[in-house]
């Protein structure tokens, strides 16, 4: 019985890796602009040097683009901040792409990822932003921490959606409240 279930989730998961990733049909990015913390992601050579307060701010800009300031604390305790800007991609609200290069090189295609929001509370109190490829994971919230069912619910959501959390990096440990 045991194995016959197991095979099961390793179908489920399968299939949803299989499956193209599909960001939230709507966001209404002034909901979505201010500040939210990094909770969790994936490793990623970005914030190889943050230990700790990962933040990413947005702001609506009058161009249509958002602009957006991720900042971390490095392990001498000093604050690092990059500048970007992200776009709509495909005219789809929660398809966004996103740059830190200079302005000058936006017009390379290359210097600008794919930023999807592929989960989101109806209160805009957490996040799941990733990329097709499932490469790249990231749980943001409003508050510092979580609580665990909410890190619980970030984590199942995730698996849904076919990400493989199994290198996850924890920012922040949920709260037990």
């Amino acid at each position: 019985m045991f194995r016959s279930l197991f095979a099961l989730i390793l179908l489920a998961g399968a299939s949803a890796a299989a499956e193209p990733l599909q960001p939230v049909p709507e966001l209404d990015i002034n909901r979505y602009s201010g500040t939210w913390y990094e909770i969790a992601r994936l490793p990623n050579r970005f914030e190889d040097q943050c230990v700790g307060d990962i933040t990413a701010t947005y702001t609506p800009l009058q161009s249509g683009r958002v602009r957006v300031v991720n900042a971390c604390r490095n392990a001498k305790g000093e604050m690092e901040a990059v500048d970007g800007q992200a776009r709509r991609q495909d005219d789809h609200p929660a398809k966004l792409e996103v740059r830190f290069a200079p302005a000058w090189l936006g017009w390379l295609p290359f210097v600008w990822a794919d930023y999807w929001v592929v989960a989101l509370d109806e209160d805009y109190r957490w996040a799941i932003v990733g990329e097709p490829d499932r490469k790249y994971l990231w749980f943001l919230a409003r508050d510092r921490a979580v609580d665990q069912a909410t890190f619980d619910e970030l984590k199942a959501r995730a698996t849904a959606l076919g990400f493989e959390l199994d290198k996850l990096v924890v920012v922040t440990a949920p709260t037990t409240d």
